[in-house]
């Protein structure tokens, strides 16, 4: 298949009309935007993180060469110099959290990335490196939902140097980021890694073969937990109920894949406990109690596993309330229009004001981490705890199901 064939048949079968394209001014990105502005109607965007002086020159460059073809530019910024921890993930969790968003305001809910085979190989190192797992070792997916937007790796499969040759056949120039050198950054010493490993035959695509036939086992895995979700797994108000027998019986594989997930879903985080911490848990999940980790309370009973979020992980977040409308941790909540008013955590403050919490049949524990209404000291809605006042909330993602399915 063509670099062509891919780029018109990518997106199927439910292929856009329009897609945004994230264009750094590399070969890359660059090669995507030209190959799928032959088939589809494209807007590029551009993320300037801000870290490297020459970053506003190369926006400037995508730019240009976009006003040259009649193709829509947006550059967007992001201040990388005042980010914290690992650099890299933070650049990259705001390129998604900025696209994302520019894409929903332009109606765009489709947008490709200019990943590689070589990009894929890379990221097979750096996990294996790092012990990663069957899932982490099945590599970056062709295809994933994030942010509201639904992101593609079209050329996932092909390598970075046939990409270029489309570019030099098309006469198109392209930018050299400076950091791909700097062996200080973990990717670049598994590009190197890479170029020692060649003789042997493990280039990138052997690499993306392996990752392949992984992914393949991946799925097969995911399919069964999916099964196992169905018939084990219910959700109240916000809670995972896993029947405790129905988890007994699971292979130990589907047991931590099932656990790994409740606890992102729950908690809304992007990235999975350390494993050590899960293995902890699932030495102990079996034995009556309460327990802790990655923002969720795990209780245990002979009956259950019910997972919840912890009070604790959220009560000091809150939200100011504008136009009768709030989106709390993983709620959105919807009332009358009021003033001076913020949504927080019901904590036990509030559960207090509300004598028909039992009503609900929710454990006080799921109530007191539940959204509330509040005016200054005084509680004015808490509509999970069964005091609404015209108030209502609801989990502002997709049901774990089908979440599970798209992630």
């Amino acid at each position: 298949m063509t670099l062509d064939d891919i780029a018109r048949h990518g997106f199927d079968p439910d292929a856009p009309r329009r897609v945004g394209v994230a264009v750094s001014g590399g070969s890359d990105s660059m090669a995507v935007l030209v190959l799928l502005a032959a088939h589809f109607e494209v807007a590029a965007v551009t993320v300037d993180h801000g870290l490297r002086p020459e970053a506003a020159e190369e926006a400037a460059f995508v730019g240009r060469f976009c006003a040259d073809r009649g193709t829509a530019h947006t550059v967007l910024r992001w201040d990388g110099a005042s980010a914290e921890g690992n650099l890299m993930d933070a650049a990259r969790r705001a390129r998604l959290w900025l696209i994302g968003a520019w894409a929903r305001e332009n109606g765009i809910a489709h947008v490709a990335l200019g990943h590689t085979a070589n990009d894929q190989a890379e990221t097979f190192l750096m996990r294996l490196a790092r012990e990663a797992g069957l899932e982490g070792l099945s590599g970056m997916r062709p295809r994933f939902e994030a942010e509201g937007v639904t992101w593609h790796r079209p050329f996932l499969g092909q390598t970075r140097e046939s990409l270029r040759d489309h570019l030099r056949a098309e006469g198109i120039t392209w930018i050299d980021d400076p950091s791909n050198a700097n062996d200080r950054f973990d990717r670049v010493k598994a590009r190197q890694a890479l170029g020692a490993l060649a003789p042997l035959g493990v280039d990138a695509q052997a690499i993306a073969g392996v990752t392949a036939n992984l992914s393949a086992a991946n799925a097969a895995l995911h399919r069964l937990l999916m099964a196992e979700v169905a018939r084990h797994v219910s959700e109240a108000s916000g809670d995972l109920l896993i029947d405790a027998k129905g988890f007994a019986a699971m292979d130990p594989e589907l047991q931590r894949r099932l656990i790994v997930a409740a606890l992102r879903w729950v908690s809304g985080a992007e990235y999975a406990p350390r494993a050590a911490k899960v293995q902890g848990l699932l030495s102990e999940v079996a034995q009556p109690g309460d327990r802790t980790l990655h923002g969720c309370r795990i209780t245990s009973s002979k009956d259950a596993i019910r997972i919840t979020r912890e009070a604790q992980a959220v009560a000091d977040l809150r939200v100011a309330v504008e136009a009768g409308a709030a989106l709390w941790d993983r709620w959105e909540l919807t009332g009358p229009a009021a003033d001076v008013a913020e949504v927080a955590a019901l904590g036990e403050a509030g559960l207090r004001q509300c004598p028909d919490w039992r009503d609900t049949g929710l454990p006080r524990a799921s109530l007191a981490a539940s959204p509330a209404i509040w005016r200054g000291e005084t509680l004015v809605a808490a509509p999970i705890a069964g005091f609404g006042a015209g108030w209502r909330a609801r989990i502002s993602r997709d049901a774990f199901a089908t979440w599970l399915i798209r992630r």
